[in-house]
């Protein structure tokens, strides 16, 4: 797996899913996304449909921290445009929140809530990546 595949064999871009649940995020390029959260977050690609004739890819499944994490391109064509994020967040649970929030800060996430200590007991933090998803980290004590 992990590799792009082609529409003569489609299934071959479903790949195991991990963990509970498995976001589906829409960004304005998604395999630039899968690119950017390899640098950021370890991001392992677990399979991708082609892109389309103007560059759009319909999905792309990565592997994050053990859990499933699925994008495709806009596609209003099909009632699918990009629209304003609210209200969403992803968070990843770490051992080690201060490795993890190095690299992603290094690669190019913008933070938007320090990482500190916080009143429940979690070193915690937020950062906006450059597809303006908000993804939190933390870990405990």
């Amino acid at each position: 797996m992990g590799e792009i595949v082609t529409m003569d064999n489609p299934k071959d871009a479903v790949a195991p899913v991990k963990g509970g649940i498995a976001p589906y995020l829409m960004v304005d390029g998604a395999m630039k996304a899968a690119e950017f959260y390899k640098k950021a977050l370890g991001a392992e690609l677990a399979g991708a449909m082609p892109p389309d004739a103007s560059g759009r890819t319909m999905h792309v499944h990565l592997y994050i921290h053990g859990n499933s994490l699925m994008m495709s391109d806009p596609w209003p064509e099909h009632g699918q445009p990009l629209k304003e994020r609210h209200g969403t967040t992803l968070h990843l649970q770490l051992d080690d929140v201060d490795a993890w929030w190095k690299r992603a800060v290094d690669a190019g996430m913008t933070v938007v809530m320090p990482l500190e200590l916080q009143f429940w007991g979690d070193r915690y933090g937020q950062l906006k990546d450059p597809f303006d998803v908000l993804w939190s980290m933390a870990s405990r004590g």
